[in-house]
């Protein structure tokens, strides 16, 4: 599984971006889907997670409320839309994806990872 992630920028504290993540292979809807950040000089921590089959989904309490995940298996697409961003909200977001049942936080139980999108918040 390759994973590509997209939609990062620079946006000021309040507003909203929808990041994406594009997958490749035909067994998309069999992995749960995972988004993590990491911040300058910080470790890399959960943001939110889904399953394969969108019904479910877990989210990290910084987040929560401000954050949907979702994943389109038709496109092979997770996304992270984002809201009320705050300045403590920048950092590198990563997708990640393994072949699970349930859904997973730990970083290190994900086989797969994108190369990272930069969000900044400007407060």
């Amino acid at each position: 599984v390759q994973l590509q992630a997209s939609g990062g920028g620079l946006v000021q504290a309040g507003g909203s971006l929808r990041l994406s993540c594009a997958a490749s292979g035909r067994t998309f809807s069999t992995y749960v889907m995972g988004w993590f950040r990491q911040a300058p000089g910080k470790e890399r921590e959960f943001v939110a997670a889904i399953r394969g089959s969108g019904d479910s989904t877990f989210y990290a309490g910084s987040v929560k409320g401000r954050s949907t995940i979702s994943r389109d298996n038709a496109k092979n697409t997770v996304y992270l839309q984002m809201n009320s961003l705050k300045p403590e909200d920048t950092a590198v977001y990563y997708c990640a994806a393994v072949l699970r049942q349930f859904i997973v936080v730990t970083a290190t139980l994900y086989d797969y990872w994108g190369q990272g999108t930069l969000v900044t918040v400007s407060g």
